[in-house]
């Protein structure tokens, strides 16, 4: 199949791959039928995860930015990746950020948007004071790291970066982490360490996360499956800061790692809105200040970004896409990276999202149930409430769940 045919029948695969005919019993109180009743159904949250790392979340000082980058990121997002890099969230030993990531992962929360934590092991933002420490006793402390976060988390947050970029710590770091990969490999410690998180918390989703696109991460992957790594999902970066990828390639890496039988996460996307001078080749590799958003390169942004959106929101693999960042605020390397602009105003991309899956993927239906009162319509994945008139003239209220595990008939109570 051609990338033109890829493309033309993107949106037949997201009605095939995102939604499913369904009949839906709706009952009362006690479980009595509702017949001939009036109900509106919505959709509420997707089960397709659509997020941005939400790293600013309550630190913003100026309220109105504050205000803007909280409230536009809760209208449009149902899912969030908050910061747990060592060096950052341990400055000191025994000095944790523990509580600040505790008010983030419950705004999450209080907006229904699903948190998760990154990462757990990288041998980037290692803390200086573990350098002074001998290998070992930087793994150990490692390992409690992993076990004492996941499990004092697990109430908060369930779904976990655990590795991350392992494939290519040797050659880019020479510190405890990158020593031990070395020694025992990569495979190995992968595997360690996701069971380090499995053991803190069975029923947690743990992902390894690489932006390294090449047969070493296929290996990594074959080789975690092969031993039995508790990886639950590939966790992928695209990071385009020096351009976008073509959208072929999007597509081919799809297939590639769709390959392993795994949900696939875009964990990592940047698709910039402005390039530095031509004499700079935007070269991303160190912070620049004067980087911006241009008219332009909104709306190159728009034309790429939507195409990539709705390419990756087709393929039946990827269950998961994770801006990065959410607006030009503190962006990597300075870069107009966001959604948003650095006044905290929607770029094209941030309107397009919304109403792609907020007016265009999503289900607002009305329907009037027959005498047994059932009412059939094709849903997208995700969570539901109902309203329904009764010819009594009494309103009942429910909510349910829409799964690709849902069987095709769903009993809806409602009261």
């Amino acid at each position: 199949m051609s990338i033109d045919e890829i493309i033309s029948l993107a949106e037949t695969r997201i009605q095939t791959h995102r939604t499913a005919e369904v009949t839906l019993q709706l009952a009362g109180p006690t479980g009595q039928p509702l017949p001939h009743a009036e109900v509106e159904i919505a959709l509420t949250r997707h089960a397709f995860k659509l997020g941005a790392n939400a790293f600013h979340v309550g630190s913003i000082e100026s309220p109105d930015l504050r205000q803007g980058y909280e409230e536009r990121f809760a209208a449009l997002f149902n899912y969030a990746t908050l910061p747990f890099y060592w060096g950052g969230y341990e400055p000191e030993p025994g000095h944790t950020a523990e509580s600040r990531l505790e008010a983030m992962a419950d705004w999450c929360t209080q907006h229904d948007i699903i948190p998760k934590g990154h990462p757990l092991a990288w041998h980037v933002v290692f803390p200086a004071w573990a350098e002074a420490l001998d290998d070992a006793e930087v793994l150990r402390r490692l390992q409690t790291r992993v076990k004492t976060i996941v499990s004092h988390f697990k109430d908060r947050i369930t779904i976990w970066d655990v590795f991350n970029e392992i494939t290519v710590a040797v050659r880019e770091a020479n510190n405890a982490i990158a020593r031990w990969v070395a020694a025992e490999g990569e495979v190995s410690c992968a595997a360690q360490a996701l069971a380090w998180a499995r053991e803190a918390n069975p029923a947690a989703t743990l992902l390894y996360n690489d932006f390294n696109i090449s047969p070493a991460f296929e290996q990594l992957c074959a080789g975690l499956i092969e031993q039995g790594g508790p990886v639950d999902v590939i966790g992928i970066q695209s990071h385009m800061h020096k351009g976008t990828w073509p959208i072929e390639r999007a597509w081919t890496v799809c297939e590639t790692y769709a390959r392993f039988g795994l949900p696939l996460h875009f964990t990592e996307l940047t698709v910039l809105s402005g390039r530095l001078k031509a004499a700079d080749d935007n070269d991303w590799h160190f912070v620049h200040s004067d980087w911006p958003s241009t008219a332009e390169g909104e709306a190159a942004q728009l034309d790429y970004g939507s195409r990539l959106y709705t390419l990756l929101f087709s393929h039946p693999a990827v269950q998961a896409i994770t801006w990065w960042d959410f607006a030009d605020f503190g962006t990597w390397q300075g870069a107009p990276a966001g959604l948003l602009r650095k006044n905290m105003t929607p770029k094209p991309l941030y309107d397009w999202l919304m109403d792609a899956f907020h007016r265009r993927w999503t289900t607002r239906a009305r329907a009037t149930s027959d005498a047994t009162g059932h009412v059939t319509l094709r849903a997208f994945y995700g969570e539901y409430v109902f309203t329904a008139r009764l010819l009594s003239g009494d309103v009942l209220r429910g909510a349910c769940s829409i799964s690709r595990s849902t069987q095709t008939r769903v009993t809806v109570r409602l009261s």
